[in-house]
């Protein structure tokens, strides 16, 4: 269970970089087209939606790291459920074998 854990935190943090760094890169991009032309109107537009984009797929990627890890934790609970019944059940067997 462990290396679910691990796998989803290590691609969590790249992605956040992803998103952060083309934020900044479309805020430079921004500031240096401030002449008000159509052509930097469009690349504005552009670059609003890259970052709609890029917001929209880190949500996303994160709901799927949420729902790994809500999955990963169940069937942790499970195992340790089905751990307690076969303990629980090992122990009758061996009243029942020592009566």
């Amino acid at each position: 269970m462990n290396q679910v854990l691990l796998a989803t935190n290590s691609k969590e943090t790249p992605v956040k970089k992803i998103a952060l760094t083309l934020v900044a890169v479309s805020a430079l991009g921004l500031a240096a087209c401030q002449g008000g032309s159509d052509a930097n109107t469009s690349s504005g537009n552009e670059t609003a939606d890259a970052i709609n984009q890029a917001n929209s797929d880190l949500a996303n990627a994160q709901e799927v790291a949420d729902n790994a890890l809500d999955t990963a934790a169940n069937l942790t609970e499970q195992a340790g459920a089905a751990i307690e019944n076969a303990t629980e059940a090992t122990g009758d067997a061996i009243e029942n074998a020592t009566k």
